[in-house]
């Protein structure tokens, strides 16, 4: 038998209370300061939108101070209070929270409300991104733009509350997992890390040639370069019935193009129209050429339902003479990057113009060395494409598991 599965049997062996948020808790609104109010040397603060992105469950120190003359209209929050964000764009974010641990009192901004209670802290915050929660939420959640949950509903929330000796176990034990998931995420992470600089060192080795391998200008082996369409008096995007993709540098991912459920579409119309600027076959290197610069593609098979945007450009190879797949490498190579990053112009969007990239010097080793290297280099990002797949897929299977297990951990028999 757990200490825990020992505590419950000692201290609730018939069940835990399930009691109202307002009967254990004040609950207030935070105060008015906003972003404008930060100050370098000031009073510690949290802002209502840190919570969603800065700040984890718990806290003991703010990222932001304020001006004294703001803290002076604010409301502050002390040891242990939890301050809950009650706006928000989606239902997934309002509600999210975070502890304060740090012995300071700290001021708190709008769209806030500041939880005060005498029970554990941590114990509360993971309750508080448990299911249970979130299914009595979306009940009293309200609005369609901005989401919203009222703290005077908040009190209305059933909280189980066991002794706090089974709360600091139940703590215990979630704290143990968190970390361990953390360390299993961040070694991960550094492997897939490790990898691809193992793999970009290789591809930079395999593609620094002497001076027996020519150096020619793209445009020279190439049938030629173009780009896509721009929408603007074209054709709109994401219309009714419009369920072809369009493709931009957001999905040029890894050397693929890649579909993201954030991918736009166009209709058939649309889709006439791109192919007559930029008509796409395999066996094409798509390329960025403005905003993020650099990023490659090989088309394996003719694109029937997709094209592709102003500023993506399609490189059509002279296979008698060089492989996709090399140009798709070398256009990477640390060397090239180099030789291309001083034409790049713009601001605040950056772009490579096309007449310069055409004029780019790249190495042309013979066929049968490019198919060498690229034999090699194919082996390598497998190996690393997976990592990269497997990895998103492993973090979710741990996260899964820890919710799992605190939703379990926080679920007790209710006692009347």
């Amino acid at each position: 038998m757990s200490k825990l599965d020992r505590l419950i049997a000692e201290l609730c062996p018939d069940g835990v209370k399930y009691q109202n948020l307002g009967s254990f808790a004040t609950i207030v609104r935070g105060g008015n300061f906003q972003k404008k109010d930060f100050s370098e040397n000031g009073v510690p603060c949290i802002h209502y939108g840190q919570i969603y992105t800065r700040y984890g469950l718990f806290a003991s120190e703010t990222i932001s101070s304020i001006t004294a003359e703001a803290a002076n209209k604010s409301k502050f929050a002390v040891k242990n209070d939890i301050i809950m964000a009650v706006t928000s764009e989606n239902i997934e974010d309002v509600c999210k929270c975070v502890a304060w641990l740090g012995d300071e009192d700290i001021a708190v901004s709008g769209h806030t409300a500041i939880i005060h209670h005498n029970q554990d802290a941590k114990y509360l915050s993971y309750y508080f991104h448990s299911a249970m929660f979130y299914k009595q939420k979306i009940k009293l959640a309200h609005g369609t733009k901005v989401i919203e949950v009222t703290p005077s509903k908040l009190a209305s929330i059933k909280v189980p509350l066991p002794p706090l000796p089974i709360q600091r176990e139940i703590v215990r034990i979630l704290d143990n997992f968190t970390e361990l998931t953390a360390e299993l995420t961040a070694e991960l992470t550094a492997e897939l890390t490790a990898r691809k600089k193992q793999y970009e060192y290789y591809r930079n080795e395999l593609l620094t040639f002497g001076d027996d391998v020519p150096m020619v200008s793209l445009g020279t082996i190439i049938y030629s370069l173009k780009t896509g369409l721009n929408p603007r008096k074209n054709f709109s995007l994401n219309t009714d019935g419009a369920e072809n993709y369009y493709v931009t540098v957001r999905e040029i991912i890894d050397g693929r193009v890649v579909f993201l459920d954030k991918t736009d579409k166009v209709d058939d119309e649309a889709l006439v129209l791109i192919k007559k600027r930029s008509a796409l076959e395999a066996g094409d290197v798509l390329f960025s050429g403005t905003g993020t610069i650099g990023r490659t593609a090989v088309i394996a098979e003719t694109p029937v339902n997709w094209g592709i945007k102003e500023g993506v450009y399609v490189i059509k190879p002279k296979q008698e003479c060089i492989m996709s797949r090399y140009l798709s490498h070398i256009l990477n190579a640390d060397q090239t990057i180099e030789r291309y990053k001083r034409k790049i112009v713009g601001s605040p969007v950056a772009s490579l113009p096309m007449a310069d990239l055409n004029k780019l010097s790249i190495p042309l080793p013979s066929l049968e060395q490019q198919e060498r290297i690229v034999a090699i280099l194919d082996k390598f990002d497998a190996l690393t494409t997976d990592i990269s797949s497997g990895l998103p897929a492993e973090i979710a299977a741990r996260q899964k598991q820890y919710e799992y297990y605190r939703d379990k951990l926080l679920t007790f028999k209710e006692v009347s």
